[in-house]
């Protein structure tokens, strides 16, 4: 982009309702086995009511989820009419799901489960929810749900759904504390995780979820309130020598009077027909120094919204005793001190948080190698393995002085009630939950 383009006001107005293209997506609804279940002392599955269909391939054997009772019927037959079949990103493999009952074992089994407060009997109940959830996730990553290897299952089963379902259990206890007849602002939902752990996927993944079950939501990034292009090397300018402040990232490096004015307009968005677009930012722009995209391209929202989806790799960072910050980093001080205004400009309007903990911050780095190898590999421009450490190294300094006050007490301001923490491997796969 060489044209610098300087924020906007985000306003909202109230034309007729409209959906934005973007968002209008025809969904693949699944198609599942019934699952009858009993429960008394030593709780069992008692019987699948339905046949299994197999079907035969080169790469072995897997089953088709099928359901015949008259909920899915139209659904299934719109399927055929409009889409063809399912396509795997993946080379085919054999299914590693066998039956309906596999799949609710392996689900009784994720490290979220009892954390979370679901039993294999609450899970049964809401079997048909978890497959179609699963469904919906399989088809907007291309997967093929009929062969899902561990990995993806695992991904799937034990990460994307439970945490969707306890975002909706977030959603009715916000929804519940407001009158018959009151305007309900979306609750907002924060999501702090380091660079490189999968945290945009998660929210991406948990957007269309919302979207399939008709509600209405809105996802934005700490990074679309980045300083101007312009902003930005006034910033650098006025802190010469501090590698930190030099590029965006740090606290210091946002527009939060930008961040303010959205979040408060999102909140606003709680009638049929008001709208506002979302900044953006273009990291492309000026060969990679970045800019605020032209507010013409910016994604537009509509109202009624039930929840805005926030994330930040530095999002529930709060100011720690200068000492900790010194002994880290000196360069740290003025970004500690810059991060003394952030709670009131992004935190506040956070209610329920979700907290991705990972063990050591150095696997930031080797996840962000990973990806620029594989950006290189296909062909595209991509770090060199000195410039990924020369980037990490810039944002290294906030994780060592500010996860561990956020692993230990939480945001500001937060409600443990309304905060999970998920901590993952160094495969992005959660290991357990708080």
């Amino acid at each position: 982009m060489d044209v610098l383009h300087r924020p906007t006001k985000p306003t909202i107005t109230s034309p007729p309702p409209s959906i934005s293209a973007a968002h209008d997506r025809n969904l693949n609804q699944s198609r599942f086995l019934p699952l009858r279940i009993t429960t008394s002392s030593g709780f069992r599955l008692h019987r699948i009511t339905s046949q299994l269909v197999l079907h035969s391939s080169k790469s072995g054997n897997g089953c088709s989820w099928m359901q015949y009772n008259s909920i899915y019927k139209d659904i299934v037959s719109n399927n055929r009419r409009n889409h063809g079949p399912l396509h795997s990103v993946f080379p085919p493999r054999p299914a590693e799901v066998s039956s309906v009952k596999d799949l609710f074992e392996f689900i009784c089994s994720g490290p979220l489960i009892d954390k979370l407060g679901f039993t294999p009997e609450t899970i049964a109940e809401s079997i048909d929810k978890w497959l179609e959830n699963g469904s919906h996730v399989c088809k907007l990553f291309k997967i093929n749900e009929l062969y899902l290897t561990t990995p993806q299952k695992a991904r799937i089963y034990h990460y994307y759904i439970p945490v969707f379902l306890w975002c909706e259990k977030q959603i009715s206890d916000h929804r519940s504390t407001f009158k018959d007849g009151d305007d309900i602002p979306p609750l907002v939902i924060g999501f702090s995780a380091p660079q490189g752990c999968g945290k945009t996927t998660l929210v991406f993944a948990l957007d269309y979820l919302f979207r399939t079950s008709g509600r209405k939501s809105a996802t934005i990034s700490i990074d679309d309130f980045y300083l101007t292009y312009d902003d930005q090397a006034k910033l650098r300018e006025n802190n010469p020598g501090n590698a930190l402040l030099e590029f965006r990232g740090n606290a210091g490096s946002h527009d939060l009077s930008l961040s303010v004015e959205t979040l408060a307009a999102l909140g606003k968005l709680t009638k049929e027909g008001t709208k506002m677009k979302l900044p953006r930012y273009d990291k492309s722009a000026y060969s990679g120094r970045g800019d605020r995209a032209d507010p013409s391209v910016w994604p537009e929202v509509e109202g009624p919204l039930t929840v805005v989806l926030f994330e930040g790799w530095m999002l529930g960072f709060k100011p720690v005793p200068s000492e900790v910050v010194k002994a880290v980093d000196p360069q740290l001080e003025i970004v500690n001190t810059n991060l003394e205004a952030y709670y009131d400009a992004w935190d506040k309007f956070v209610k329920s948080w979700i907290i991705i903990r990972i063990e050591d911050p150095s696997c930031v780095y080797q996840w962000r190698l990973q990806a620029e190898i594989q950006m290189r590999e296909a062909g595209n421009p991509g770090m060199t393995d000195e410039e990924v450490l020369d980037f990490v190294s810039r944002y290294l300094p906030a994780y060592k002085a500010y996860l561990p006050t956020l692993y230990t007490e939480g945001p500001k301001g937060s409600d443990s009630k309304r905060t999970l923490v998920v901590e993952i491997d160094e495969g992005r796969n959660p290991i357990l939950a708080g």
